[in-house]
């Protein structure tokens, strides 16, 4: 594992408790140099998200991952359940491909 990796799965155990925990480096479907740990999609279940909404979901995981947004973390695909939910669907989407560039890089090349 690589040290953006497991700083994330140190930071979300420490601070979630997660019954379940997924985090892909999908930095390699976009547009960044090899071996970048730059996005990343996450699947968390945790009981503490039982009946909070996604944002509040969303906000519990930004709030653990602060000093790894300092450092550099760009994306996070968020994928977050209670224990209930993932007996339910216990699916995770795939990701879409990365479009290229952002918006700035596109406004620059018209």
């Amino acid at each position: 594992m690589k040290p953006v990796e497991t700083e994330i799965i140190t930071l979300l155990t420490r601070d979630l408790q997660p019954t379940h925990l997924e985090v892909i480096n999908e930095s390699h479907m976009h547009s960044v140099p090899p071996g970048s740990e730059s996005h990343f999609k996450v699947v968390l279940v945790s009981e503490l998200f039982e009946g909070k909404r996604q944002v509040a979901r969303h906000q519990a995981i930004y709030a653990a991952l602060r000093p790894v947004f300092e450092n550099g973390l760009h994306a996070l695909a968020l994928h977050t359940h209670s224990p209930a939910e993932w007996q339910q669907s216990g699916v995770v989407p795939d990701s879409p491909s990365c479009m290229g560039g952002s918006k700035h890089d596109q406004a620059r090349h018209q």
